[in-house]
């Protein structure tokens, strides 16, 4: 019994002290002008779907949930909002070259259809996330019109 006292004393030591490692979850400025929904002049249902499935990983306009704050799960959270970041952010799309939108279209389509985003995981804490099959198909019409007119 000893040993185990001494095993959660120092593992909730351990959880205390990983509190202060910080992760950084300040959100850089929104440029209008390079912002997708502002560029596009997307119509307020489509913005509402972006804005509560995929703005959270894909923008700068992050909304950290309270168990963000939380180590080790807000390292997680932070890597995923990083790496969803990398491959698609609204928040700069104008800043994205021709055949790099074409691309992030095609592949916004094709994860949206397979439901592969928004993320599983995530539409467990998000509800708003969890689109109906309306919804998808809303968007990728959205997209494929974008794609369709060239006008990316």
């Amino acid at each position: 019994m000893k040993t185990f006292k001494k095993i959660l004393l120092w593992s909730l030591i351990g959880f205390a002290m990983i509190q202060f490692i910080p992760t950084d979850k300040v959100n850089p400025p929104v440029d209008r002008k390079a912002n997708f929904t502002d560029i596009r002049k997307t119509p307020a249902k489509i913005q509402g779907l972006l804005k509560g499935a995929c703005y959270d990983c894909h923008s700068y306009e992050t909304v950290y949930p309270k168990y963000a704050y939380i180590a080790p799960v807000s390292w997680s959270v932070k890597s995923h909002v990083n790496e969803g970041r990398e491959h698609l952010n609204f928040s700069v799309w104008g800043t994205y070259n021709r055949d790099l939108k074409e691309s992030m279209l095609n592949k916004a389509v094709q994860t949206i259809q397979n439901k592969t985003m928004p993320m599983p995981g995530y539409i467990v804490y998000h509800k708003e996330a969890n689109l109906s099959d309306a919804e998808r198909a809303l968007l990728v019409k959205y997209f494929d019109e974008i794609l369709k007119s060239g006008s990316y």
